[in-house]
């Protein structure tokens, strides 16, 4: 067991720092001054000049790559350039958010997509099949803002239901502002859960129809136990270990298309971060949600190995 969580750690180091690498140097790549976002566009070249080297900008690229590695190991970083106060501070104020979008969208797509899989598997052929089998595969071609803005447009414009962004309403205080916070949670959750059903829905699907033809749950039936003790108590455990690796798996997906639907309602995570760091040219912030967010991936998918080795032994022999 050591040997299969050391392996795991491992693989992990080094994807987060092939993450931080390949963000560092397509950050470099971006067009646009990063001076600009310290100073106006009128200042002078020793202006510009003071604020690259008072960041370290004016190094050789080798020379940053180094003194950022550096930064990290020690905990730090590094400052925003736009909002003058440590990146971690920017990061944690807005992670929360972020943790609750995609915690709630996750739990809403396990709750909903494996017991879709399973009624689809249950009525494999009929109408009930085709009907979740088609909504599936239209979930998964949707683009994600383009259902972000639908739903605004639609439950948040035309019908006023819902509130069309941020995370809550100022002047809303005890219980009402929580009741608040989760009016304001309701479509983005909505969008990142309906664009990751798809492929909960199917892969369930799939693989407890494969379970369904196993020898043992044929041995199941001959021995006289009901259909749905069959199912739930013999079939579904052992086709949710495939369940379990998406899990894992689509969280990257998940992260990503926070990113985007922070970005149309407003939310105010690390996803908007991003973007208003984009705008701005702040490398600094970039870098940090950046690693914050391929750190959070990488330890997920960690956790899911070690959940599917304790489930299936077999794994840990790989």
């Amino acid at each position: 067991m050591l040997r299969f969580v050391a392996a795991r750690l491992g693989r992990g180091v080094v994807t987060v720092w092939f993450a931080v690498t390949v963000t560092f140097l397509m950050l470099r790549l971006l067009p646009g001054d990063p001076a600009l976002a310290l100073a106006s566009t009128n200042m002078t070249a020793e202006t510009r000049a003071t604020i690259l080297a008072s960041y370290g900008l004016d190094q050789p690229l080798p020379i940053q790559y180094g003194l950022y590695l550096g930064q990290l190991l020690q905990g730090n970083l590094g400052i925003s350039f736009t909002q003058q106060v440590p990146v971690l501070d920017v990061l944690l104020a807005r992670l929360p958010w972020t943790l609750l979008l995609t915690g709630a969208a996750l739990v809403l797509t396990i709750m909903i997509g494996i017991p879709l899989g399973v009624l689809a598997a249950s009525r494999r052929g009929g109408f009930l099949d085709r009907a979740i089998q088609v909504l599936g595969v239209t979930g998964q071609s949707i683009f994600v803002p383009s259902l972000a803005v639908f739903l605004l447009f639609t439950f948040g414009l035309r019908l006023g239901w819902l509130p069309i962004g941020g995370a809550y309403d100022t002047g809303v205080y005890g219980l009402d502002w929580y009741g608040n916070v989760l009016r304001h949670l309701i479509l983005p959750a909505a969008s990142l859960m309906l664009i990751q059903l798809g492929s909960y829905v199917l892969t369930m699907r799939s693989t407890l129809i494969e379970t369904l033809g196993e020898d043992y749950i044929t041995l199941a039936r001959a021995n006289g136990l009901s259909p749905a003790r069959v199912l739930w108590k013999h079939a579904l455990r052992n086709a949710l270990l495939p369940t379990t690796t998406l899990i894992g798996l689509q969280l990257g997906f998940l992260v990503g298309g926070a990113v985007l639907t922070e970005t149309v309602f407003a939310y105010p995570g690390i996803g908007r971060a991003i973007y208003e760091a984009v705008t701005q040219l702040d490398y600094a912030v970039l870098q940090g949600a950046f690693l914050l967010l391929a750190a959070t991936v990488v330890a997920a998918n960690m956790i899911t190995d070690l959940i599917y080795g304790l489930l299936d032994p077999r794994v840990k022999a790989r």
